[in-house]
C-alpha cells in the first residue's frame, strides 16, 4: 500500500490534455520526496488504473479540467465533488479515474483520500506540447501540487540537476 500516489492523467497527443502526464514526469525528475511517493503516468489508461487507485491511501490526480474559466486557471477539488466536470472523459468507450473510484465504492472497498488538481486547457487538439497559457502557468501548477503534497506531511527537496518543462515534453516526443 502506498501512502501517496501522484497520478498524471491525459493524452499527450492532444496538446493541453497531456498536462497531468507532463507535471507528473516533471515532479519525478526534479524533486526527492520523503517518505517516497508513488508516481504513475496514467495517460488515458482508464480501467487499467483501478489497481493503482486501490493500492494507495492518498491520491492526487493531475489533469486538465473543463471549467468555464481562463486557460491556465488552477483548481484543487476533492474528487468526490467532481461529478460532471469532464475529468479524463474520453467518450463512452473510456472509463476514467472518477469512474474507477465509483467502482471501488460500489465494491465496498476503502477509497483513497483523492484530490484533483486541474488546470483549464486552452486547446485540446492533435499535437504534442502545451499552449502558451499552460506553459506560462506551469510553475504555479507545480507549486500548487507541491503545496498539496506538503500538507500531507511529505518533505520535498529540489534536486541539484533540474529538467525544464520543454525537456520533459521532448522526452515524450522521443518515445
Amino acid at each position: 500500500m502506498h501512502e501517496l500516489t501522484i497520478l498524471g492523467i491525459g493524452n499527450i497527443l492532444q496538446g493541453d490534455d497531456g498536462i497531468g502526464v507532463y507535471a507528473t514526469a516533471f515532479l519525478k525528475k526534479n524533486y526527492d520526496f520523503s517518505p517516497n511517493i508513488h508516481f504513475k503516468e496514467g495517460g488515458v489508461a482508464g480501467m487499467a488504473l483501478l489497481d493503482t487507485i486501490e493500492e494507495t491511501r492518498s491520491l492526487i490526480i493531475l489533469d486538465s479540467i473543463e471549467i468555464d474559466d481562463a486557460p491556465g486557471s488552477i483548481y484543487m477539488i476533492p474528487a468526490n465533488e467532481l461529478g460532471g466536470y469532464g475529468i479524463n472523459c474520453g467518450g463512452a468507450h473510456e472509463i476514467g479515474v472518477l469512474e474507477c473510484l465509483d467502482m471501488l465504492e460500489l465494491q465496498g472497498k476503502e477509497l483513497p483520500n483523492a484530490t484533483v488538481i486541474g488546470i483549464v486547457p486552452q486547446e485540446i487538439d492533435l499535437h504534442v506540447g502545451l499552449s502558451a497559457p499552460l506553459k506560462e502557468h506551469f510553475d504555479d501548477y507545480i507549486k500548487t501540487v507541491i503545496s498539496a503534497i506538503t500538507e500531507l506531511d511529505f518533505k520535498i527537496e529540489k534536486r541539484e540537476k533540474q529538467y525544464s518543462l520543454q525537456e520533459i515534453i521532448d522526452r515524450f516526443k522521443d518515445c
